[in-house]
C-alpha cells in the first residue's frame, strides 16, 4: 500500500506532466498548418488543464502545496523534451494519441492497482473520470487520422519506437522513495 507522500510524489508529477502537455499543445497550436489539428489541440488543451487542475487541488489534500507539481525523473524529462520539439503534424499527432496519451493512462492504471481504493478514494475518483477523458481524446486523435490520411505516419516503427522508450522509464517519479513500476 501506497503512502501519504508516495501518493503525492505520484499526483504531484502526473500534474506536471499534465501541465507539460498542456503547454506543449499550446505552442504547437500556431506551428501547425491544419486547422481540423488546431482545433482538436484546443479542445484537448481544456481537458488536459482540467486535469492538471483537479490533480493540482488532490496535491494539498495529500500533504502537499496547492497546485503543486514535482518534475520526472531527469531522463523522462528529456523525453518529454524531445517530444515537445516535434514539427511535423503526422509526427506531433503520433507523439500525442499514440504515445502520451495511452502511457499516461497506463500509469494511472498502475497506480489504481497499487492504491489503496478506500483511504484513496479521491485520488481513484479523478483518475476514473481521466481515463475515460482520455480514451475519448486518443479515439478523437484517431478518428481525424482516418479522416485525413495525410496526417498518419508514414512510418509506424516510429512511434512504436517511442512507446517502448516511455515504456522503460521505471520508476519515472524523480524521488527513489516512490518506485511506481509500469
Amino acid at each position: 500500500m501506497l503512502t501519504v507522500k508516495e501518493r503525492g510524489q505520484f499526483v504531484a508529477t502526473m500534474r506536471y506532466m499534465h501541465v507539460w502537455l498542456m503547454e506543449t499543445l499550446a505552442a504547437w497550436v500556431p506551428t501547425t498548418p491544419e486547422m481540423e489539428v488546431k482545433l482538436l489541440f484546443g479542445e484537448h488543451i481544456w481537458d488536459v488543464a482540467q486535469h492538471a487542475d483537479t490533480l493540482g487541488k488532490r496535491t494539498f489534500e495529500l500533504r502537499m502545496p496547492l497546485q503543486h507539481s514535482v518534475r520526472p525523473a531527469d531522463a523522462y524529462v528529456e523525453f518529454l523534451t524531445a517530444l515537445a520539439a516535434l514539427s511535423p503534424t503526422p509526427q506531433r499527432l503520433a507523439a500525442v494519441y499514440d504515445v502520451i496519451l495511452p502511457a499516461f493512462s497506463a500509469r494511472s492504471q498502475c497506480y489504481l492497482v497499487q492504491t489503496d481504493t478506500l483511504s484513496d478514494a479521491p485520488t481513484v475518483r479523478i483518475l476514473d473520470r481521466y481515463l475515460v477523458d482520455t480514451a475519448r481524446m486518443i479515439e478523437a486523435g484517431r478518428e481525424l487520422r482516418q479522416e485525413l490520411p495525410p496526417l498518419q505516419l508514414t512510418d509506424p516503427a516510429w512511434a512504436a519506437h517511442l512507446v517502448a522508450r516511455e515504456a522503460a522509464f521505471t520508476p519515472f517519479v524523480a524521488t527513489s522513495a516512490v518506485a511506481m513500476e509500469v
